[in-house]
């Protein structure tokens, strides 16, 4: 093990990072690069069961490594096979481990890390909870009565170790009270309980003695969420409370320490409430491994929330892969830890998510590996999913996608019901959560708001006073850099004389502070020599006196300039013990140890630690510290002393400084400031601050970077505008300290030396020219100038003017008829940096070798050409204008003038609407106009089954508009009608004819349909039925049909089920998804149009009538015994419509893994196909669907072949009685309905006779004991499957011989043998089960024999018929057939008779 530093004699307490860890430093300053040891993780304290491992571990720092040992308080651990001390490499974790572990270790343990610098303690507490029962000496025979107090004494003992009063971590209960019913069994695992029958009584009894206290400060208290860490860091726990008194004072703490919290607006502070309506949420910001702990919220005295937030050290092995699956399909997410962790916290989109019918969480036997299983993926699942491991997470993807080859089918009832319900279920939680979370967010909002508002005003006033600043601090600079100037001669003669006297001063200082330190030397040597005389001689009168030595442990390390013997003399040293008899490792006055031994052991008295810090005057609180600052800003270095009245001295690369031009040497208090104003590369350096001997360093780093001057740069983003073929440059001007490295880009491209790219660069500019430049060489070009302190960029654009390229093709023909030829193009793809302001053509008539000048047209890309001949071909070269000249030519095909093309046929005319004296007309252009316009259409019309077709309007007068009104009609005929379109050629083809139309006024559309209803219904069909609309004259027509619509929930269009309206008043839709939702209306049509549509009020779901969910089969058994190892099989019979949720319980939670759950459409099946005893619970099986629900519950009793009880042993309290008592059967704690059966056999019968069954007591006292007979007794232990073993007793009494008896009768006398009663065996406390017998027993004496009355909570029994009493020879007996509720309570005997009364009481208890 390392020793400390030699010759210092110092022992400095230091603060150590980690509570609860004390470092001590063994030199005055440190080594640079040494530390002295610290904790990093130091040992937790540790409850654990006997008999299991327990270890402890540690990470240490420091440098030289530092050595690493335990101990304990009250003994050694030398013992390798108790103790084991290793290290591990990988995870550099220095454990001890305590294999099998007995209460004799319970103790508080230490470790050290010692290296020649300082020493680091810290303890930890093992507390060894004891299990099972001791050992204890057979008790004697020959007495009964003292073997009958040792009985009662041992059920005494019994009780208490039951209650494991003393042995387990207060911290239990209080996380206990506020855990769900989920966590019971992890918390009793974490604290090493075992006894849950116990703890559960135990905990109902404080849950009500909490709910008192509680009662006193709230009304109510619901909603405990505890805590957790979230995805950003910090961790949550909230609870709904409504408090009597609004002023009452809400405390959090944390291991029992009040803590100080904040209200959320301030992101400095830690620990935070907001209060939400009744809602009180808690919050810690950047949770770090110090968190841990137990958080407790108390209204006033009283606790209201306990919940523990535990941060596992552990690491992510591997981290969640992104997903991706196909919808209905389950998603999983692994990862791995490097240790062991029961649970972790899994979040979907930040929300943490819970085993359950959605999410299933497994942990793999080791607790290293943790999976989520996302269920059935929809679309709702997609995001991102986070596992949070202690202070370490990892997150991952998923990604849902449709499932093509199940697109449109149908996905099956069962499914869109569980759907249907798990979308329910999601919409119900987010309405819980946004109502929860509105009062929240509307006082954040007003919080915020008022924030913003003060913000805005604060910048305002900032920014206002900011441009006064920097206005006067302009006007200041300019004048002190003239004032400068002329002072910087006067200055520099003047530092010259300073100087030199500033050298005379410093060694006359100097030589005054050694005296003075020589004579402060000499006065402390004085002193400590007469300090260690008065010790000496303290010592030597006092016996057994370890001196002033410190221990640090039970078996003591003492510290003595002598080290032998029983009387140390310790002087300025440091010890590890005290005692008269020390075995040292102290230091004396130089600084080395005397070996001391003894063995007699003491016991610490005084701090693990000494308070001996030495106060070596004035010293540093805060030193200087390293500090950089860009040239022409302004610094600051400051250190703070111990005291406000010392000075010290500034020096600069071992140079003093004073309060000069650019330099401020400032004195606060304690605080020492040097401020340098206009930081210079001179100025950097090392920095020293000297007072009374003390000094503190720090290095000053000057930056120069680079620089731009604003107005050059404004002039350098200017856009450089150039012709193509001309150069263009680019200079910026800079400064900054060299070496500089220049980059110019263009188009985020580096350009370098070369071809048509020169570059200059200096210390001062740097300039870009581009020579010969392209219209391809436009675009962005940028400058990165950088030295060691940054990098700053520039950015302009070159544009570069040429001609446009050529028009875009292909060339559109717009016409080509006899009279002109018009075509339009696209613009140039580049118009060269320039807008296009003309187009010229060009025209060449095919099979001619010259072109003719059309010359220029405005801008726009189209051109009509009217001179033009009759069936001759044009060809046409078009260009483009700029500024900058003419592009290449686009050169169109040959186009046809004056040819002879009539128009295509248009479409048949529709009937826009009829009257008894005009029809409407309306139709559409045709596809073909024949190379020309068109410039009108002829309307023609023929009655209904003729040929002849007539002209509707005037033959000269061609129709403009593509809609006509035809008035030449007679009223009842009914018409059909055609359209020909007309061009320059003249008309065309005539297009086909229209529907038909009556010229009659139109109809009025029918009304609503009435009666509609559904007359049946499936998963994939609705039948509807309706009645017709009643005709209205003058209103609403007669009805000729119907259509039926139908819309999906959501969806927004009607679709229409029949295509062809239907005559008949009921119709049956069809094709539709089982159990989706639809609206549904029908509309009534005639020829004057559609009626109004007649709907249902509420959607319909596609599916059967609906039928709430009933069980079928009434033989269903309630009760069920298996025994272990067989297969347990339930099958349950049901009808329900829509097909419904099934839900299997075993006492109120999900059944676990291996149980196989069978769902059928009228049923469903529990199967365990191989029953374990852990299977015993109340099943419950929930049917549920949107109409109702039901439920039926069975009792399945899983159970083997009870263990015999023990050895029966016999005793007699009374005469003519003996009393049978056992131990109990091994399957009495974990079978509540494990009983008794006692047997009888007498030596003259020779047949065995049930004297008792079902007897829940292990005594039991049997009555007509006859002397002369010997007696043997059986105990069997009996359950739902069977008896056990008997367990036999001894045979009790001796055959009777028969001898010839000679009586001779003394002389009588007379008597008293009156006496008053008396219970000589009491009444026992007695549990049992509702349904089961209670058999209550006691013994009394007296005489003359008292008259017994028996009371329950103070009524009597002696006439009530529901009990059994019965007094044979003293032994009073009260039985309970069946025992209930109603008769839990106090039972008390009272024996009353002339001579006096006595009474005995006791209380029943009725197990749930």
């Amino acid at each position: 093990m390392p020793k400390p530093a030699e010759g210092t004699g110092v022992a400095i307490r230091k603060r150590s990072r980690v509570p609860g860890v004390m470092v001590t430093q063994y030199v005055e300053e440190l080594p640079p690069g040494s530390t002295t040891p610290d904790f990093i993780r130091k040992p937790i304290a540790l409850t654990i069961q006997e008999g299991k491992l327990a270890f402890f571990k540690a990470v240490v720092s420091g440098y030289p490594v530092p050595d690493v040992s335990w101990a304990r308080n009250k003994g050694d651990i030398s013992n390798s096979t108790k103790y084991v001390s290793r290290f591990d490499e990988k995870n550099e974790q220095y454990i001890l481990e305590i294999p099998n572990v007995d209460s004799d270790q319970a103790d508080t343990y230490k470790c050290f890390a010692i290296n020649p610098f300082g020493k680091a303690v810290c303890t930890a507490a093992l507390n060894v909870i004891e299990v099972g029962f001791k050992k204890r000496a057979p008790a004697p025979k020959s007495d009964p009565d003292e073997f009958r107090k040792m009985l009662k004494k041992t059920v005494g003992k019994r009780k208490e170790k039951q209650w494991n009063e003393g042995e387990i971590d207060p911290r239990f209960w209080e996380v206990l009270l506020s855990a769900p019913r989920k966590d019971y069994e992890r918390i009793c695992q974490e604290f090493g309980v075992t006894d849950f029958r116990w703890m559960l009584r135990k905990l109902n009894q404080k849950k009500k003695e909490r709910e008192a206290e509680q009662s006193k400060y709230v009304e109510k208290i619901h909603s405990l969420k505890q805590i957790e860490v979230k995805t950003d860091g910090t961790a949550e726990f909230e609870l709904d409370m409504k408090l009597k008194d609004p002023n009452s004072k809400i405390l959090l703490f944390k291991d029992g320490e009040m803590l100080d919290y904040g209200d959320g607006t301030d992101e400095a502070t830690k620990h935070n409430m907001q209060k939400f309506g009744e809602t009180y949420l808690f919050s810690i910001r950047d949770v770090g491994p110090e968190d841990a702990g137990l958080y407790q919220v108390d209204v006033e005295e009283v606790n209201m929330f306990s919940t523990s937030l535990v941060l596992p050290d552990v690491e992510l092995n591997t981290t969640l892969k992104d997903t991706k699956v196909i919808e209905g399909q389950d998603a999983v997410f692994e990862c791995a830890l490097s240790d062991p962790v029961p649970q972790i916290t899994w979040c979907a989109n930040d929300i943490s998510v819970e085993h359950g019918e959605k999410y299933d969480i497994a942990v793999s036997e080791d607790k290293q590996v943790h999976k989520l299983a996302v269920k059935n993926c929809t679309k709702e699942d997609k995001g991102v999913y986070t596992a949070i491991a202690g202070l370490r997470s990892s997150q991952g993807t998923l990604d849902v996608e449709d499932d093509p080859s199940v697109r449109g089918k149908d996905d099956g009832a069962d499914e869109l019901a569980r759907r249907l319900a798990e979308e329910k279920a999601r919409l119900q939680r987010e309405k819980d959560e946004a109502a929860r979370r509105a009062q929240a967010e509307k006082d954040e909002a007003a919080r915020k708001a008022q924030a913003e508002r003060d913000e805005a005003a604060r910048k305002a006033q900032a920014e206002k006073d900011e441009a006064a600043r920097r206005a006067q601090s302009e006007r200041d600079e300019a004048v002190r850099r003239v004032q400068a100037e002329q002072d910087e001669v006067a200055r520099r003669a003047k530092a010259e004389r300073d100087e030199a006297a500033r050298k005379a001063w410093e060694e006359l200082d100097e030589a005054a502070r050694r005296a003075q330190a020589e004579r402060d030397e000499a006065a402390r040597k004085a002193k400590a020599e007469r300090e260690a005389a008065e010790r000496m001689a303290a010592m030597a009168a006092g016996k057994g006196s370890g001196g002033s030595s410190l221990g640090d442990g039970s078996e003591g390390d003492g510290t003595g300039k002598n080290g032998k013997g029983g009387d140390g003399t310790l002087v300025n040293g440091l010890g590890d013990g005290s005692g008269s008899h020390g075995k040292g490792d102290g230091l004396d006055l130089d600084g080395s140890g005397r070996d001391g031994s003894g063995d007699k052991k003491r016991t610490r008295v005084g701090e693990l630690i000494p308070n001996n810090i030495i106060d070596h005057g004035v010293h540093f609180l805060n030193g200087l510290s390293d500090t950089a600052a860009n040239v022409g800003e302004s610094t600051e270095l400051s250190c703070k002393l111990s005291s406000e009245d010392s000075n010290g001295l500034w020096y600069k690369d071992g140079k003093k400084l004073e309060s000069k031009d650019g330099i401020t040497i400032v004195k606060d208090g304690a605080h020492h400031k040097l401020i340098i104003h206009d930081c210079q590369e001179r100025d950097a350096g090392k920095y020293k601050f000297e007072a009374e001997g003390h000094k503190s360093e720090a290095a000053l780093n000057v930056k120069d970077p680079p620089k731009i001057n604003a107005d050059a740069l404004s002039k350098f983003l200017e856009p450089v505008i150039v012709k193509a073929g001309e150069n263009a440059s680019f200079k910026l001007p800079f400064s900054g300290k060299e070496p500089i490295k220049i980059q110019w880009f263009k188009e985020n491209e580096e350009l370098l030396e070369g071809h048509g790219v020169r570059i200059e660069k200096s210390s001062t500019h740097s300039r870009l020219l581009l020579t010969k430049c392209q219209r391809k060489d436009t675009g962005e070009i940028k400058i990165k100038i950088k030295n060691e302190f940054a990098t700053v960029e520039a950015t302009s654009k070159l544009t570069v003017l040429d001609r446009p390229t050529p028009p875009q093709g292909p060339v559109e023909i717009v016409e080509s008829s006899l009279s002109a030829i018009e075509f339009k193009w696209r613009p140039p793809k580049d118009n060269g940096g320039c807008p296009v302001t003309n187009y010229n053509l060009e025209r060449q008539q095919l099979g001619r070798n010259t072109w003719t000048k059309i010359g220029d047209i405005p801008g726009q890309p189209t051109y009509r050409d009217t001179n033009i001949d009759r069936g001759r071909k044009y060809c046409y070269r078009i260009r483009a204008k700029n500024l900058e000249g003419f592009s290449e030519v686009l050169t169109t095909n040959d186009i046809a003038a004056g040819t002879l093309a009539f128009p295509g046929s248009p479409a048949p005319p529709k009937i826009v609407s009829a009257f008894k004296d005009c029809i409407n007309l309306a139709w559409l252009s045709p596809s073909s106009t024949g190379g020309g316009s068109i410039i009108g259409y002829n309307v023609e019309k023929r009655k209904k089954g003729s040929n002849f077709w007539s002209q509707a309007n005037p033959k000269d007068d061609p129709i403009r508009d593509k809609k006509y009104a035809v008035k030449d009609v007679i009223e009842g005929v009914e018409y059909e009608f055609r359209v020909s379109a007309i061009n320059t050629c003249g008309p065309g083809e005539p297009s086909g004819p229209s529907e038909c139309a009556i010229a009659r006024d139109p109809k009025k559309p029918p009304g609503k349909v009435k009666d509609l209803k559904i007359t049946g219904s499936s998963y994939t069909s609705l039948s509807l039925s309706w009645t017709k609309p009643k005709e209205v004259k003058g209103e609403e027509d007669e009805a000729k049909g119907y259509f039926v619509e139908i819309r999906p929930t959501d969806q927004l269009e009607w679709s229409r089920c029949n295509t062809n309206a239907v005559i008949q008043t009921s119709f049956t839709a069809v094709g539709l998804k089982s159990m989706a939702m639809y609206w549904v209306r029908v509309i009534a049509v005639n020829e004057g149009g559609e009626g109004l549509p007649q709907s249902f009020d509420n959607y319909i779901i596609a599916m059967p009538p609906p039928v709430k969910p009933k069980f079928t089969d009434k033989k269903m058994k309630s009760f069920m015994v298996v025994k272990a190892g067989n297969t347990v099989r339930v099958s349950v019979s049901f009808e329900a419509s829509p097909l419904p949720d099934i839900t299997w319980l075993k006492n109120g939670v999900p059944v676990a893994k291996h149980v196989t759950i069978t769902n059928f459409e009228k049923g469903s099946q529990l199967f365990i196909y191989t029953s374990e005893l852990s299977d015993t619970g109340i099943y419950t099986v929930n049917v549920k669907n949107m109409v109702g629900q039901d439920t039926f519950t069975i009792e399945i009793r899983v159970n083997d072949d009870p263990k015999p009880p023990g050895p029966v042993e016999l005793e007699q309290h009374v005469q003519g009685t003996v009393t049978l008592s056992w131990t109990p059967s091994p399957d009495e704690k974990r079978d509540n309905h494990l009983h008794y059966m006692v047997m009888k056999r007498d030596s003259v019968k020779q047949t065995w006779l049930t004297l008792v069954d079902c007897l829940f007591n292990n005594k039991f006292t049997v009555i007509n004991i006859l002397p002369g007979r010997e007696y043997n007794f059986r105990v069997f232990a009996k359950n739902d499957i069977g008896l056990s073993e008997p367990s036999v007793s001894p045979v009790w009494g001796t055959t009777k011989k028969r001898e010839k008896i000679t009586y001779s009768m003394p002389a009588s006398k007379t008597l008293d043998f009156q006496a008053a009663p008396k219970f000589i065996v009491p009444l026992k406390l007695h549990a049992a089960l509702p349904g089961y017998e209670c058999y209550m027993s006691c013994a009394v004496t007296g005489n003359p024999t008292p008259h017994i009355t028996w009371y329950h909570n103070n009524v009597s029994l002696n006439t009530n018929p529901n009990y059994y009493i019965t007094n044979v020879c003293g032994v009073c007996s009260l039985l309970i057939l069946r025992v209930g509720p109603k008769d839990m309570g106090e039972y008390k005997v009272v024996a009353e008779s002339p001579l006096g009364h006595d009474e005995c009481s006791t209380k029943l208890i009725v197990k749930e």
